[in-house]
């Protein structure tokens, strides 16, 4: 089985502008050591790892004791994502900041995360939350996009330094209306600039969290297929929501199908077999985080169950013809529908119109 992973930050208050105090103001100040026994306690016979941002949820100060729970209860800490979003010091972004101070002091905070990562074992997400603008006549773009890049290539030169790997993580607004590196393409776009600067990019890879695709239109599983063919698979973020916001709610709960397909893409390409993780970012708004986290997971194995009974053959020659009924057909046989549902269903439908003439109705 592939190893999995959840972000801590599925088990805060739950904030949102609506309700500052946060849906769970119960665990608010939890301090992060008691948060991680509360989670690992609750879900290590179904998590293999926990994430964590730095500095804010992890730190030099922290991470012993962090660890050590973890490791009590059979679990570590494969990954660690930048963590600048959340401090007002960088509203005008890290990467970005007009302010060089700043933009130097940001860069430099994130070099001590992936320095932490090279000392724990752990990967490195950038995920650009705050690197955009929210009005236009705001930002000179082609200006803000080089000192974008840079940023990246110089944490990415240092994580080459350290053996860490970097995984980008796109979205296309929140809390920067505008973020940059708002789509697939874009992301994309930053690793060949970084490569053009004369960095290497072979471990600067992409996170896929879900619904940032789903927000963008853009398909979970060909997104895959084409970042694994590009070497470019880094992480998941398993999520699912309705589409049009960040809702980070549990797996299989409204993309269904497109999920599915993604667990057979994953399968096909080998995922897991280089030491992937299957992550999980979500954010239970009033649901019990706990029970949140382990459907989540039970909903994404029973996916990656179902993903495997579809027959590979008749899938591929569907493709091959690119027979979108013949493809249906391959994944509802895995879904239980057998060849003679068709015969049930026209025998129902005679039996019903016989029972109506019966009764004397049209």
């Amino acid at each position: 089985m592939i190893k999995n992973s959840v972000g801590i930050w599925a088990f805060g208050p739950a904030v949102t502008r609506f309700v500052p105090p946060g849906y769970h103001h119960e665990v608010s100040g939890e301090p992060m050591v008691e948060k991680t026994e509360r989670v690992a306690a609750g879900l290590s016979d179904l998590l293999d790892g926990l994430e964590y941002h730095y500095p804010g949820e992890i730190d030099e100060d922290n991470v012993e004791e962090v660890l050590g729970i973890l490791e009590a209860h059979g679990m570590d800490l494969p990954v660690v994502a930048a963590g600048l979003h959340p401090d007002p010091t960088y509203a005008m972004g890290a990467f970005i900041n007009p302010d060089e101070g700043l933009r130097r002091q940001g860069i430099d905070t994130l070099r001590l995360g992936i320095d932490l990562c090279s000392e724990i074992g752990a990967n490195f997400i950038i995920w650009p939350g705050a690197e955009g603008y929210n009005y236009t006549f705001q930002r000179p773009y082609a200006e803000t996009w080089r000192r974008f890049v840079e940023g990246v290539a110089e944490l990415t030169d240092h994580a080459n330094e350290k053996n860490v790997k970097v995984f980008l993580e796109h979205k296309n607004s929140e809390p920067a209306m505008k973020i940059l590196m708002q789509n697939i393409g874009m992301t994309l776009f930053t690793i060949q600039k970084v490569n053009a600067l004369g960095v290497d990019t072979t471990n600067l890879m992409v996170n896929m969290d879900w619904q940032h695709l789903i927000m963008n239109g853009e398909n979970l599983a060909e997104y895959a297929d084409l970042l694994a063919s590009e070497h470019k698979l880094g992480h998941q973020h398993g999520n699912d929501g309705w589409g049009t916001f960040d809702d980070d709610n549990v797996v299989g709960t409204n993309f269904f199908m497109q999920t599915l397909e993604l667990a057979q893409t994953l399968q096909d390409i080998g995922y897991g077999e280089e030491g992937e993780i299957m992550g999980f970012d979500l954010y239970p708004y009033t649901e019990d985080q706990v029970a949140a986290v382990r459907r989540a997971i039970l909903h994404w194995e029973f996916i990656w169950d179902l993903a495997r009974k579809i027959d590979r053959a008749e899938l591929h020659e569907a493709k091959a013809r690119a027979d979108a009924l013949a493809g249906q057909r391959a994944v509802y046989a895995a879904l239980g529908m057998g060849g003679d549902y068709e015969a049930e269903i026209a025998s129902r439908r005679k039996k019903a119109r016989a029972e109506r003439s019966s009764r004397g109705e049209a």
